[in-house]
């Protein structure tokens, strides 16, 4: 017999489905009817809209899943940085692909102060130092600086996919990255 999920998982789930699929300006009604809960649970969960929005960013699904494409490439650094891309072009082609969920709240959410707001700068923050410490594995001269263009490089094949698809993006990308990480460096 399986349980169905309580009020809050049943509302974070519709939160991020509907606003993957329909933008962030989804009603909340449609998030109340999608998760089949009262209005009152959204109020006592996160205290509004904002504060459900914020939190289905919160999400580790997103990084949990680079970690095991970089894990399944195996250990040299090099090559779990770039099996980051391979995947890239696995996400971008699937048709379900609607572009970067973090990088949409950041534009969508014209409001300086919405919660969303530094939820995003954590997780560009975290996917930065997932890239850095395979950098500094590396021994690259400046893991800062080379994870930082590893992410402008993400970013970009996510936000040209949603237009250009079957430009492959993450393919051109790829490229970019294999002269960011560069040849072996002495440790």
């Amino acid at each position: 017999m399986t349980t169905r999920p309580g009020p809050r998982e049943r509302l974070l789930e519709a939160a991020r489905d509907l606003t993957y699929r329909r933008g962030m300006h989804v009603g909340v009604d449609a998030i109340l009817s999608a998760a089949d809960v009262a209005r009152r649970s959204l109020y006592q969960h996160f205290g509004g809209k904002d504060g459900l929005v914020a939190e289905s960013l919160r999400s580790p699904a997103a990084l949990n899943r680079l970690r095991e494409v970089m894990d399944r490439a195996g250990d040299d650094p090099a090559e779990r940085v770039l099996a980051a891309f391979d995947d890239l072009e696995r996400i971008t082609t699937d048709p379900e692909f609607h572009g970067c969920r973090y990088t949409a709240a950041e534009l969508s959410l014209t409001d300086p102060g919405h919660p969303a707001h530094a939820v995003v700068r954590a997780y560009k923050d975290d996917l930065r130092a997932v890239f850095a410490a395979e950098l500094t594995r590396l021994g690259h001269p400046d893991p800062v600086v080379g994870a930082t263009q590893l992410v402008v490089l993400v970013d970009g094949v996510l936000a040209y996919a949603v237009t250009r698809p079957d430009a492959h993006p993450a393919r051109a990308a790829r490229s970019l990255a294999e002269l960011v990480v560069g040849p072996p460096h002495p440790a």
